[in-house]
């Protein structure tokens, strides 16, 4: 994980995402998979630009598949956003780093 962003894990889900304020990103990824290795940078540049904006995190789904599941995560890379400790959004997908901006930003207005 590079600075800025966090490992979650089903031992600290609870902790880091439900009882947590003001919005979460969240990767949904895996080792094996192409298209997450092509969203991670996006990530990581994501976590400096909105650095004590948005908490933004990483659940690999194969170390955490009860996670995936309770979510029905079909498809990674799957960016879930949580405000408050609700589910609020997300994108399937290794998507353009200006469209994630525009969803980050859209949220944090709401």
């Amino acid at each position: 994980m590079s600075e800025g962003v966090l490992e979650v894990t089903t031992d600290t889900w609870e902790k880091e995402v439900m009882n947590s304020a003001g919005l979460i990103m969240i990767d949904f990824w895996a080792v094996w998979c192409g298209p997450c290795r092509i969203v991670a940078p996006t990530v990581e540049e994501l976590s400096k630009e909105y650095s004590g904006k948005v908490k933004i995190m990483k659940l690999n789904t194969d170390e955490n598949p009860d996670i995936a599941s309770k979510y029905k995560i079909m498809g990674i890379p799957t960016l879930m956003f949580f405000k408050d400790g609700q589910r609020v959004d997300q994108v399937v997908g290794a998507v353009p780093k200006p469209q994630l901006k525009a969803k980050i930003d859209s949220l944090l207005t709401s």
